[in-house]
């Protein structure tokens, strides 16, 4: 477990309400980033929890207006920034362990997702097998925008969305609604903010891992929500044909074209994010995603490992820090990418943060074998 300082253990509360085990997400201030003490407390406590037959399933959930804003990368730059990229890797290490866990987890883990889910915080909930989406919900996953990659097994789950949808995500860092999640398949129910109380009460007294009983009752307070008449849902036929191409350049040159005299404020936007992202993180996540619709999870997340262990020794590129220099500490939002352009970025460039690191303390993100006593949803994900 992460040592302890002071006011660590309040980061994430634990409960064991009558058959469930309620997991809180505590730092409303950071929006509930997840520091290196919360995602080695949940690894630990969902850990036991597995071994605990009085648990038939686990609720998490944020508090304040956010599920979990991402992981505290902050920390991770701060510590890089002092030469020691380890304390990134290790956590890192901890985090997919935790992601991979909540994938292959035996028992049901219920998500309540009521406000900012973003990065990290979508790796703490989509992986488990209920998402429960509200008025409030805002998901989105950034990190193109940072210097870094939509990490944390996105690759899987994003990779699984209908059509080419999961490359338009991961690559714009595009914000999607409840409703959104809900018509793509992020989100398993919609339930309005008001019946959340009664959802969990309900909850925590099934005595029950059943996923069907389990599923009847969120349905009970479930809603089928309408997208709006502006949702990028809506724009499925053109996503596909624009993010369905081979490389980063043709996506571009794709939505160029369909921008060709046409005053589509949707489609410049989008050329525009994705100019403005780091050229390295795009083409990595590409790839990534490209690949992991042929993986399981766990060989995703070992991806995962390798990749941000390149970025965090900043050999090949200091994208990240830049990013996170730009947008985060000096708050210009105008980061000085190398390369600077897509074209100056070779196939072999993007080849390298997929190898392992030539070092000889570094290993590969080792994940515990898990066949026994799964759920059939968790044995797909293998």
């Amino acid at each position: 477990m992460a040592s302890l300082s002071n006011g660590d253990e309040e980061q994430v509360l634990v409960e064991h309400k009558s058959n469930a085990r309620v997991l809180t997400l505590n730092r409303p201030k950071q929006l509930n980033a997840l520091s290196f003490y919360m995602v080695s407390r949940l690894l630990e406590v969902l850990s036991e929890d597995e071994q605990n037959s009085d648990i038939k399933l686990v609720v998490a959930k944020g508090n304040g207006r956010a599920f979990c804003a991402g992981g505290d990368v902050a920390a991770v730059v701060r510590g890089a920034n002092k030469g020691d990229w380890r304390f990134g890797a290790k956590y890192f290490h901890t985090e997919f362990q935790l992601n991979y866990l909540m994938a292959t987890y035996s028992k049901p883990q219920v998500s309540i997702l009521n406000g900012i889910v973003m990065g990290g915080g979508a790796g703490a909930s989509v992986h488990g097998r209920f998402r429960v989406v509200t008025e409030n919900t805002v998901f989105a996953m950034p990190e193109t925008a940072l210097g870094l990659f939509p990490d944390v097994g996105s690759s899987y789950f994003l990779s699984r969305l209908r059509g080419f949808f999961g490359e338009y995500v991961g690559l714009t860092g595009a914000r999607l609604d409840g409703a959104e999640m809900l018509a793509c398949g992020l989100a398993t129910h919609f339930v309005p903010s008001s019946k959340l109380s009664l959802l969990e009460e309900a909850l925590c007294k099934v005595e029950t891992s059943d996923i069907n009983t389990l599923s009847g009752i969120i349905d009970k307070y479930s809603e089928q929500p309408s997208l709006k008449e502006d949702s990028v849902y809506h724009r499925m036929d053109l996503i596909n044909k624009c993010f369905s191409r081979k490389s980063m350049e043709e996506i571009l040159s794709s939505l160029e074209a369909e921008a060709m005299g046409k005053a589509d404020h949707w489609i410049s936007a989008t050329i525009q994010t994705l100019k403005k992202a780091s050229p390295t993180s795009l083409k990595i996540f590409l790839r990534l995603i490209r690949q992991g619709r042929l993986l399981g999870i766990g060989p995703c997340l070992v991806c995962d490992y390798r990749i941000v262990c390149h970025i965090l020794k900043g050999h090949y590129s200091k994208d990240f820090f830049e990013g996170c220099r730009a947008i985060l500490i000096d708050k210009d939002k105008n980061p000085k990418w190398e390369p600077s352009k897509l074209e100056l970025l070779s196939d072999s460039d993007v080849d390298r943060y997929f190898s392992k690191l030539d070092d000889e303390e570094w290993k590969d993100l080792e994940l515990p074998k898990r066949f026994n006593n799964l759920p059939t949803d968790a044995i797909s994900k293998l």
